[in-house]
């Protein structure tokens, strides 16, 4: 299997392990709502509700965010190359190497670590549009692009 698509695999494992559970925890708020019954403390009840409903909408809108990530992941073409950073580019830099994806942390893959991120995290808006050889300052750190794929 290719480096570019290990690391999707692992982009996408990420996501769906994610949107598990966000599902999960949907369902157990539903079944909490549906299962508390009305005790003798009415306003205990109402603000037991009440904190259901507004977990439920937290969790509502993480599932909706990580749907949008799935679809950003969906546009990457991993049988793609690139000399130029892109979205699904494998950078390597003499700081760190990263995938420019979504944003998944720290991944080994055949023994060398990169960094899944998204493209619109700081590192990588420096990085997107640059190629072998620029250099690019970041924190007070000064790397080189030595090789993108």
């Amino acid at each position: 299997m290719k480096l570019k698509e290990l690391l999707y695999n692992h982009c996408q494992l990420f996501i769906d392990n994610r949107f598990k559970t966000i599902q999960n925890t949907i369902n157990e708020i539903q079944d909490s709502l549906t299962t508390e019954t009305k005790s003798s403390a009415g306003d205990k009840h109402e603000t037991g509700r009440a904190m259901l409903q507004l977990e439920r909408e937290k969790a509502g809108q993480q599932l909706a965010e990580i749907q949008k990530v799935n679809h950003i992941l969906s546009k990457i073409d991993i049988s793609k190359s690139s000399e130029i950073v892109t979205l699904g580019s494998i950078v390597y830099t003499t700081q760190a190497n990263y995938f420019v994806a979504i944003s998944a942390g720290e991944v080994t893959v055949e023994n060398e670590k990169f960094y899944a991120i998204s493209a619109i995290t700081p590192i990588a808006q420096l990085i997107i549009g640059k190629q072998k050889g620029e250099l690019i300052s970041f924190r007070n750190l000064e790397f080189e692009i030595t090789k993108v794929v």
